[in-house]
């Protein structure tokens, strides 16, 4: 170690950064959640990322409000999410066609505005870490837990909610009944394509979040492609975790420290080479991915289209 930097410090900040960069994975993947217990997979979640990232930025541009940006996000999300809706649910077109259309559109939109509207790269002032009383004060779990962003508190927060949502309440009975047999849940008088609406919704409202947290934490900033995959390793964390939350959570935090460590290892000039620790969160996604002990129990009806039958 260098620069008065012991293991102890590193890995602190290793810690501290992992989850750090768990939110962006975190927010899109638990819209997801909520869209394949649905019945619906949407490979879209890239294009409404890159949309979400541009909003935001542009709107706190334009206006320097974190929350108008925020907001503007969620907002491009949502539509997203409907275009998503009109062309399975109402449509009945392929998900997996549509999904990419939407990851066209999305990703096509977001960089034709930046090319009209702004054309060079614009840094912004994103949100403050926020340090707990007492709690960031601690030794260790004060620098680890307990000095983030809003936004990074929110992802965490919104774990225990959706979970809430999805396990406890009508709603959420009516959303698994809806992705596990529809035909049976239409036959309760539950609305499915209602439900798969709002699923698509609430999906695309946290993917523009995701992309939000991107321009505005990460890179303070729009790059066009920035998502990176980011949409896609949402996908593969859901399957990860069994479609359940907390293996979406223990998914997304592992994928961000081994992406934190990575970072560590070329700071501290580790002899490894360059590309192969930026490899390292990708191949660590793929190795988890084969392993049967990660498989969940898949909604029955994941990527079944349901035309409802006139009695």
């Amino acid at each position: 170690m260098s620069d008065g930097l012991t293991l102890f410090n590193v890995l602190t900040f290793i810690l501290a950064s992992g989850i750090s960069l768990s939110a962006p994975y975190l927010y899109p993947a638990i819209g997801e959640v909520f869209v394949e217990r649905s019945g619906i997979f949407n490979l879209g979640i890239d294009g409404i990322m890159l949309l979400g990232a541009f909003a935001s930025y542009y709107m706190v541009l334009q206006t320097e409000s974190i929350p108008l940006g925020i907001l503007s996000a969620i907002l491009c999300g949502m539509l997203l999410g409907a275009l998503m809706a009109l062309f399975t649910v109402t449509l009945g077109g392929s998900q997996g066609i549509a999904g990419i259309g939407i990851l066209m559109l999305g990703s096509g939109i977001a960089n034709l505005f930046f090319k009209v509207r702004l054309g060079e790269y614009v840094f912004i002032s994103g949100p403050k870490p926020l340090s707990i009383p007492l709690l960031s004060e601690l030794p260790f779990f004060g620098k680890v837990f307990f000095q983030h962003n809003a936004l990074v508190y929110g992802a965490f927060l919104l774990l225990p909610v959706s979970w809430y949502i999805i396990n406890k309440t009508p709603i959420g009975l009516s959303l698994r009944a809806v992705g596990e047999n529809p035909e049976a849940a239409d036959s309760l008088g539950i609305n499915v394509a209602r439900i798969r609406y709002l699923a698509l919704l609430v999906g695309g409202a946290l993917a523009g979040l995701g992309g939000a947290y991107l321009s505005l934490v990460m890179v303070k900033s729009f790059q066009e492609g920035m998502t990176n995959g980011i949409g896609f390793i949402a996908l593969a964390l859901v399957y990860f975790g069994g479609w359940r939350l907390q293996g979406v959570l223990a998914g997304a935090f592992l994928f961000s420290l081994v992406n934190s460590a990575q970072v560590w290892m070329q700071l501290l000039d580790v002899n490894i080479p360059s590309d192969l620790a930026v490899m390292l969160p990708y191949l660590l996604t793929i190795i988890v991915l084969t392993l049967p002990l990660i498989r969940g129990h898949k909604p029955s009806a994941l990527g079944e289209p349901f035309k409802r039958e006139e009695h």
